[in-house]
């Protein structure tokens, strides 16, 4: 039998790149259940604009450096959304007018902002941006240094011991779980968790990574063995076929895109108690140089539809669920010509889940005026974005640097329960 090749290779980088380096009562909140604890990790690919997302749009270099339809309004058809508890009394900060399932989660003290965050380097551009970011450092200089990602050193960190601890819910390993020999790749289960080929391929490979125990054979097992695990426990119809996914308490995500069909994954795996403690997904479409109104409307309302259709999904599950929600970077204050807005510094992060003290913004507003941008056209970064990540992982002083290599952890914004 012949395994061809292009599902060859998706299964072989898919299991071992790891080692290369509405109204509320919509929602039901506050349950519990379920015995492991799970930390996703959603990113927005292409640098999210966190001023048409959350801004004061009061502020008069707000209002000056934006036609209507690229920033938040306080008055008119669609205004912004009130947020209580935001991160100056004289400034009226709103959430964009699509984000209603996010002001719900708010305002049940399920979700928090931290605005202002980023990387204390001064990159714009994606690649290096992203590397830095999923690596856990600040500098291009310690990444010659770091072959691993800060979620792989996390998960080695915490001695996760369970049958499928650590996915990517994408097409491929995310950086920030390289390292990571655990990690799987399962973007959808819609349609089961096989390898290309069925029981032949499968055969054909345990042969192939059974002839050493080298790192990279024993991370192909390692990945064999959990889609079989996997597999074997989605629900079959008497037919044979595999039945479709009924959400918990009616939940409905939005459409069948990635994102959508990424959370239902993750979502699935934590109610087939395989053990999942780490899972990432992505979702991508944030780069909006141009034409960005419609562009953005379309992205925040899949972002909130299917996070608020996730958490609802998950609410049994909720006090040992934890979500964060990041970009590599926020965008220029000014808009172009192009109805867009290009390459920026400052960004913002969400954070989601039964031990999150939501409900309020936080971190430091550092001002729009000319001299408090960043280069004196961004947004500055006053919150480097690892803080967040220490403290949203609950580490100690002593520890974070064992995640986020030569960073001082010393300080913490109060965001998460005791």
């Amino acid at each position: 039998m012949q395994i061809d090749r292009r599902g060859f290779l998706k299964l072989s980088l898919s299991s071992t790149v790891a080692l290369g380096m509405g109204g509320m009562s919509r929602y039901v909140f506050g349950q519990q259940g379920g015995n492991q604890e799970t930390l996703v990790v959603v990113f927005l690919r292409g640098g999210c604009d966190a001023l048409n997302f959350v801004a004061p749009v009061n502020d008069k270099n707000y209002i000056e450096a934006r036609s209507s339809d690229l920033r938040i309004m306080d008055s008119g058809d669609h205004p912004g959304l009130p947020l209580q508890n935001g991160l100056s009394r004289e400034l009226d900060f709103r959430i964009h007018n699509g984000a209603g399932p996010f002001v719900d989660l708010y305002k049940s003290g399920k979700l928090s902002i931290v605005h202002a965050t980023g990387l204390t380097n001064g990159t714009r551009s994606h690649f290096e941006s992203q590397d830095l970011i999923e690596r856990g450092v600040a500098s291009l200089d310690q990444v010659s240094h770091v072959n691993n990602g800060w979620l792989a050193r996390y998960a080695s960190f915490q001695g996760f011991g369970g049958a499928v601890p650590v996915v990517s819910a994408s097409n491929g390993i995310d950086a920030s779980l390289l390292g990571e020999n655990r990690a799987v790749a399962v973007p959808d289960l819609q349609g089961g968790y096989q390898i290309p080929g069925g029981a032949e391929s499968l055969k054909v490979l345990t042969r192939f990574y059974s002839v050493n125990g080298n790192p990279v054979s024993l991370a192909g097992i390692s990945a064999l063995n959990n889609i079989s695990l996997i597999d074997s426990r989605l629900p079959r119809l008497p037919d044979g076929k595999y039945a479709a996914y009924v959400p918990d308490h009616g939940a409905v995500y939005d459409g069948g895109g990635d994102l959508a069909r990424g959370l239902q994954s993750i979502a699935r795996l934590i109610k087939m108690d395989v053990g999942l403690n780490v899972a990432c997904v992505d979702h991508g479409g944030w780069d909006t140089h141009e034409g960005q109104p419609g562009r953005f409307n379309n992205q925040v309302g899949q972002l909130v539809r299917n996070i608020a259709a996730f958490y609802n999904d998950m609410s049994n599950y909720e006090n040992k669920l934890t979500v964060v929600i990041m970009s590599e970077f926020g965008r220029r204050l000014r808009s172009n010509k192009s109805q867009g807005t290009d390459h920026g510094h400052g960004g913002m992060m969400f954070l989601l889940g039964g031990r999150i003290r939501g409900g309020q913004m936080y971190g430091q507003w550092p001002g729009l005026e000319t001299e408090q941008l960043d280069r004196g056209v961004d947004l500055a970064v006053t919150t480097d974005y690892r803080t967040v990540l220490s403290e949203f992982l609950n580490l100690q002083h002593a520890d974070a640097g064992q995640i986020f290599p030569d960073f001082d952890f010393s300080s913490k914004l109060g965001f998460r329960k005791t």
